[in-house]
């Protein structure tokens, strides 16, 4: 019998739309896609420190029908395709399509996906064996800092995309809010 130790990681779950890149109403035009100032190299600085770069992102634009699913994966494969110019690679992509109230089938649904809720988080988790406690979510909105808060890691809001301006509920807790992703990566970083 051989003693196997398995390595805990640590992850930086990273919203899409307002995080990593320009806030687009519904982005699915490939054109339209682009990357907030010094968020690659923001990325690459995490990855160096070892972090996984995981992102979460809802996409209710799926569930409205303003466009497929195959429309969201083709923004994520150019989004990695970008990212491998800078040698960032992105360890997991996590989307919920759903929308409770304002969608289609299959994708008008309640789930567990939808940030607020941690489903995603939760999943990448299982999938890629991270230690919650040591990790941090970074988004421009509430729902994110809930999920965040509720999957049981460090949450970061942003001032780019929705973030301007957001007044999170006393109850929330949020360790800091930054102008961008790259001021946050440097309190992360800080604080290995």
């Amino acid at each position: 019998m051989t003693d196997s130790v398995q390595k805990v990681k640590h992850a930086v779950f990273l919203d899409r739309d307002g995080t990593i890149n320009i806030e687009k109403d519904y982005l699915h035009l490939i054109d339209d896609f682009e990357f907030i100032p010094g968020v690659p190299q923001a990325l690459k600085s995490l990855q160096d420190a070892n972090y996984l770069l995981v992102v979460v992102t809802n996409q209710s634009g799926v569930a409205r029908g303003y466009f497929p699913l195959e429309t969201v994966h083709r923004i994520h494969e150019y989004m990695c395709l970008q990212l491998k110019r800078y040698h960032v690679n992105i360890d997991g992509i996590y989307l919920c399509p759903h929308h409770p109230t304002r969608g289609y089938p299959p994708y008008d649904i309640e789930c567990d996906c939808r940030k607020g809720k941690p489903g995603m988080l939760l999943q990448a988790v299982a999938d890629l064996g991270i230690d919650l406690s040591r990790s941090y979510m970074i988004g421009d909105k509430t729902t994110d800092i809930e999920a965040g808060v509720s999957a049981g890691c460090q949450s970061l809001l942003v001032g780019t995309g929705c973030g301007c301006g957001v007044q999170l509920p006393t109850k929330m807790k949020c360790t800091n809010c930054f102008r961008a992703l790259p001021e946050a990566v440097e309190y992360i970083l800080g604080k290995s």
